[in-house]
């Protein structure tokens, strides 16, 4: 199966027909026959606070965080399913043209919203044009229109061959290819739909209090089949101490992001569980003023200094027990076109040498390192240590979630940023996100950058897209545009009640989905 996809995924960039119509029986998500009725509730424990921007794919932060809430409230056309990175789900088939400048999707007759209405292409078309999440101006400058066959066929015509375009719609590297209702949204407009959202995915929206929870329920009209739990409820809880005593007490029955000693004391309880999610996430410290001349971090020795610093190993055995990655790029290296650099070593007097020669002998303030919760717990003090052990004095400020997303979309971060991204695609997406100009996190595009990516973007011969792609990477490493960290084990703690997690069942997702197939333990 997969050896095919990737035969078809050539074919595509070569501009011939890909076979996916007659293949749809083997991509597709395969119908279910419903369950019994549903019953019971699920509880999560929540290591971030959810916002209501998470409930509108239009506003995809390019990062898996909104995942949690996608998988369950709605359903895109072509996403990750149970085996395929890129499998039909609201779209039942899709094929590309010959000359590559055509996809065209036909949509399955019994997919529908909440609110009863069918998912037509008109809603596909609807959901494209409305889209300003991570990538949307690159998707809509390579889009020349969206056309509607019929109202269950739409056609995309490309104003040239774009290999990229389905890593980019077909994957949730963007939120572009998730489907929203058009007649409901124009009744209560954007802000109505964040209140009460309604989506075609296995759950519906009930009841929502910010930094408290968010309530879901069975949807019996979903189209793959009828989910076998009734209630589905994410609790916040950022603390990952109180998080952990809930779990131990039966208020919860799945808790996310516990890291470090807890970590262990999950995996000695009797009766617990401690999973371990396969994904793409990097972790990486990002110099937003390194083009201003008169910052320290202009001057590649500083930034390569703060690299040396870094004690990646004792990161990730103290936070992740060891169950993480040591990384030296940003791209996740299970991504397509990934270019292996060296290792960087731990190796703070040569650290503290490097800041000499750039005339840091006595070092210098550095100002914040802004992260997010979770990060700046796991990851960010102990790197707020490190680089003050060779000099660069800076402190650790923690930002709630969605407004560090927002601030770092926007370019207002200053100093450093504990950056990093879990979403799925390939080394192209990850470098449109944060490194080429216009990219949704980019503070300081880099000219050789930008020619190299122009260049990839359009080629069809994979051999040259690969050393576009290793080219940008190269550079990306020789300069130290970035500290890389660590590729982290995103750790999952299960109680008793529950059966079936479904953690790992879909590819380069965090979460535990498909939510519809959770089974709760029958006593």
């Amino acid at each position: 199966m997969i050896a095919w996809i990737k035969r078809a995924a050539r074919a595509a960039r070569q501009g011939a027909l890909v076979a996916v119509l007659g293949a749809s029986a083997v991509l597709s998500f395969q119908p279910g026959t419903a369950s019994a009725n549903p019953e019971g509730t699920l509880t999560w424990g929540v290591h971030v606070s959810l916002a209501p921007t998470f409930f509108d794919p239009a506003e995809a932060t390019g990062t898996a965080l909104p995942l949690m809430v996608y998988y369950a409230l709605h359903d895109a056309l072509v996403r990750p399913i149970t085996g395929n990175a890129m499998g039909n789900s609201l779209a039942e088939s899709w094929s590309a043209g010959r000359d590559g400048l055509t996809y065209e999707f036909v949509l399955r007759k019994n997919a529908r919203f909440h609110n009863g209405d069918p998912v037509t292409a008109d809603d596909v078309k609807f959901s494209f044009e409305r889209y300003k999440g991570a990538s949307a101006t690159l998707l809509k400058s390579k889009v020349a229109a969206v056309e509607v066959v019929d109202q269950q066929r739409v056609r995309f015509r490309l104003k040239e061959v774009w290999p990229d375009f389905m890593t980019f719609y077909g994957t949730p590297a963007t939120g572009a290819g998730w489907i929203v209702p058009r007649k409901y949204i124009e009744k209560v407009g954007d802000e109505g739909f964040k209140r009460a959202p309604v989506g075609a995915g296995p759950y519906k929206f009930v009841s929502f209090k910010p930094g408290v929870e968010l309530v879901l329920e069975a949807f019996d009209g979903y189209w793959r089949k009828s989910p076998n739990v009734k209630t589905l409820v994410l609790r916040v809880i950022p603390d990952d101490a109180t998080r952990l005593a809930a779990l131990k007490r039966g208020e919860i029955d799945i808790a996310y992001g516990i890291v470090g000693p807890l970590a262990e004391e999950v995996r000695k309880t009797t009766g617990l569980k401690l999973k371990s999610a396969a994904i793409p996430v990097t972790l990486w410290l990002q110099f937003t003023e390194q083009s201003e001349p008169k910052s320290p971090w202009a001057d590649a020795r500083v930034r390569l200094a703060a690299s040396l610093a870094i004690d990646r190993k004792a990161i990730n055995d103290a936070s992740y027990l060891g169950l993480g990655k040591l990384s030296a790029s940003i791209i996740p290296q299970a991504h397509e076109f990934y270019w292996n650099p060296p290792p960087i070593p731990h190796d703070p007097a040569r650290a503290k040498k490097l800041l000499a020669e750039a005339g840091f002998a006595n070092g210098f303030d550095a100002g914040e390192l802004s992260a997010e919760p979770f990060a700046a717990s796991g990851i960010g003090e102990a790197v707020v240590n490190d680089l003050n052990a060779v000099g660069i004095r800076i402190k650790l400020r923690p930002i709630e979630r969605a407004a560090f997303l927002k601030q770092h979309a926007e370019k207002k971060l200053k100093g450093v940023v504990l950056a990093g991204s879990g979403s799925p695609g390939n080394a192209a997406t990850r470098i449109e996100q944060y490194v080429a100009g216009g990219g949704q996190y980019v503070y300081a595009p880099i000219a050789e950058v930008d020619k190299l990516y122009r260049e990839q973007a359009g080629e069809t011969r994979r051999e040259v897209r690969a050393k576009s792609l290793e080219s940008i990477q190269r550079l990306l490493s020789e300069r130290s545009v970035f500290a890389p960290i660590i590729e982290y084990a995103y750790l999952v703690s299960v109680g008793p009640r529950v059966e079936f997690d479904a953690l790992n069942a879909i590819p380069a997702n965090p979460y535990t989905a498909p939510y519809e197939d959770l089974r709760i333990t029958r006593k």
